[in-house]
């Protein structure tokens, strides 16, 4: 039986969970449709989605349709969980986008598509909600045009709009209006069908044009729109048919076992369970396979999704998706098998807040950070910091909701009440220039058996940290690391580790960083001479360069009737926004400009007010500029290696050690 590993996607409260029981009850799986807002669904588990009626944790369920073994993944829509949709996207064969009939396309959406476009994954565009007073095919229609994509292609028409009875009516061979207008489409991207089609040939049947459009559905060139209900199941039927007609199913490869960990989960006795996508080969119980870097694991039990539910298996093979048990050391992200598939890098925005998080009962530090430790295993940017020296613990956040989530749960899954300090936002810091530094073993103030000489200049931006060896073979510590493999990658995580935190205490980012000196002696140099003794050259290095303070910056996009400009743009003004094109049209203004992450929440609580209630704010992610006035500081959790004396007494437990590092 064929498999497709199929996601649900859309802006909160679209419907998707809603779709994703409906497909359930429409394939035989479940006799009884659950209820979001009653905390029944299948795939809204976790007792605080019941409770808030929101999606928090992707999960996976699974129904079988002509023949085809369907794994669907429902994804959280609230913008604070997104990190949970970007590790799903990796593991998709196809995917359908939810819109509301009612709201139409909204920024979530925005944000969903242009992660889809750029991945290429084959999605579908499903208009929920038809039977809502409000609806308005046709307008969501143009919305998704303007604001999705151009390349769509309406697969039907409703009927009853925005009543109990409205139903999706398909477009069929016998339809020329339909014919014509999928044939316009499908040219843009076939020569073939654009040279017969301008031609006049009559014979471009419906055959060939449903053929053409698979092939370019499969190349997520076009979206076909489908319409319909998920609480009155109309529609339904055309949808499930398009999810195994249109979409493609899993590349099966009998090659060497390879996969990809999307989701991690603990069992009530508090074993760690992998959910894990395979791209090839087959993994079986009792063997013992690879993951990440160096990790490595015996598997001890399997389960694979079959008809709803996770039922044991003796293996786990290509194209399925699974719970994989006895992998302890395995974390969200890990490529697994000797064969390892490439993962898109990040799609969405990182985490741009953080905050201080403290137990209510002051002897409740450790169990806090316990707990904290088994979330970011779920959810690895949490980015838990620990401030060793304060006794204090960060988080890092998307947005509020969150926060009431990470509260919640550590309340009700490990009895922990917490409050929060106050949100601030994460910034980032540049290298300004170049700076170099070195230290060589044996001279007067290098407690260590090692020589260490780094450059640290600016590298392209979004570009990260790139580390690259400037060495003479024989000056690399062979006696220690088994090879410049080896050496590399070790000086690659200590120099990544360090620049966790820059001049200013933020993370360092968009630097190339060059090892330029190595010296070791035999045998009594060790890895720890390098790993302790790099941050303390990085950190001079990085402070002859300088850095500058970068904050996140959002991009809005606010719709406003137009009587209520004057006050929005005052708003705007205030708050450091520079406001771009301005569109107006059928008496609403269109302002468009860039606002620091530290205000957006600002601006999303004064605009209902100064718009009468009909302002519309969509913010998006759009990177990091230069902090204006005095550069914000993060306290350092590090040890400080920009002071050597205090970094050399942390490392001696106390004792004091003199001397300087020399920068060139």
């Amino acid at each position: 039986m064929q498999s497709l590993n199929l996601g649900i996607l859309a802006h909160v409260d679209a419907g998707k969970t809603s779709l994703t029981e409906r497909l359930l009850y429409a394939a035989g799986v479940i006799d009884q449709i659950g209820s979001v807002d009653k905390g029944t669904t299948q795939t809204d588990s976790l007792a605080l989605e019941r409770q808030r009626g929101i999606t928090i944790k992707s999960a996976v369920v699974s129904f079988v349709v002509n023949a085809t073994a369907v794994n669907l993944i429902d994804t959280p829509g609230h913008p604070d969980f997104i990190a949970e949709v970007e590790r799903v996207l990796n593991v998709l064969d196809g995917a359908v986008l939810v819109l509301s009939a009612v709201e139409g396309v909204q920024a979530q959406a925005r944000v969903l598509m242009r992660a889809l476009k750029r991945l290429n994954i084959p999605t579908l565009l499903y208009i929920n909600k038809i039977d809502r007073r409000g609806a308005d095919v046709q307008k969501v229609l143009r919305a998704i045009s303007e604001r999705l994509t151009p390349d769509i292609a309406p697969m039907g028409c409703v009927h009853d709009l925005g009543t109990r009875h409205a139903a999706f009516d398909p477009y069929g061979p016998a339809d020329p209006a339909f014919l014509a207008s999928l044939a316009e489409q499908l040219t843009q991207h076939d020569e073939s069908l654009l040279a017969d089609f301008v031609e006049g040939e009559a014979e471009i049947s419906y055959r060939r044009l449903r053929a053409a459009l698979t092939v370019q559905v499969q190349h997520a060139l076009v979206h076909p729109v489908y319409c319909g209900s998920a609480i009155t199941g109309a529609g339904i039927e055309s949808l499930m048919s398009a999810i195994t007609e249109l979409l493609p199913t899993a590349n099966v490869d009998g090659g060497p076992a390879s996969g990809a960990v999307f989701k991690i989960e603990r069992s009530p006795s508090g074993e760690k369970i992998a959910f894990i996508r395979m791209f090839s080969g087959e993994l079986r119980t009792r063997n013992r396979i690879p993951f990440g870097h160096d990790g490595e694991g015996k598997v001890t039990a399997v389960k694979v999704f079959r008809r709803g539910s996770a039922v044991q298996s003796s293996s786990l093979t290509a194209g399925q998706i699974g719970k994989v048990w006895g992998l302890s050391a395995i974390q969200v992200g890990d490529s697994i098998g000797s064969a390892r598939p490439h993962l898109a890098s990040r799609q969405f925005a990182p985490p741009t807040l953080e905050t201080a998080i403290v137990p209510c009962i002051s002897d409740e530090k450790g169990a806090l950070h316990a707990a904290l430790a088994h979330l970011a295993e779920q959810d690895p940017l949490i980015g838990l910091r620990q401030d060793d020296l304060r006794q204090e613990l960060y988080v890092s956040l998307y947005g509020e909701v969150q926060k009431e989530i990470v509260r919640d749960t550590l309340l009700a899954d490990f009895g922990i009440e917490v409050e929060f300090r106050e949100t601030v936002p994460i910034c980032i810091e540049r290298p300004i220039g170049v700076g170099s530094a070195v230290e060589v073993l044996g001279q007067a103030g290098n407690p260590f058996l090692a020589t260490v000489g780094l450059r640290v200049e600016p590298a392209p931006m979004r570009s990260g940290i790139e580390v690259v060896l400037d060495l003479k073979l024989e000056s690399m510590p062979r006696n220690v690391y088994k090879s410049v493999e080896e050496f590399h990658r070790a000086m690659t995580d200590t120099v990544r580790t360090t620049l966790r935190e820059g001049i200013h205490g933020w993370q360092v980012t968009d630097c190339l960083v060059t090892m330029t000196d190595c010296g070791y002696t035999s045998p009594g140099t060790t890895a720890g001479d390098f790993s302790k003794l790099t941050p303390l050259v990085l950190m001079a290095a990085l402070k002859q360069s300088g850095t500058k303070v970068c904050e996140p910056i959002n991009h809005v996009h606010v719709e406003l009737p137009a009587g209520t400009r004057s006050k929005v743009s005052a708003l705007l003004s205030r708050l450091g926004v520079t406001t771009g094109e301005t569109e107006m049209g059928d008496g609403t203004v269109t302002l468009e400009g860039q606002i620091p992450v530290s205000r957006t929440h600002d601006l999303q609580q004064r605009l209902p007010v100064l718009s009468r209630g009909e302002g519309v704010l969509e913010a998006f992610f759009a990177g990091y500029e230069p902090v204006r006035g005095t550069a914000p500081a993060r306290p350092r959790t590090d040890g400080n290696p920009l002071n050597r004396k205090e970094y050399l007494l942390r490392l001696s437990g106390g004792r004091p050690t003199t001397g300087g590092v020399h920068e060139r």
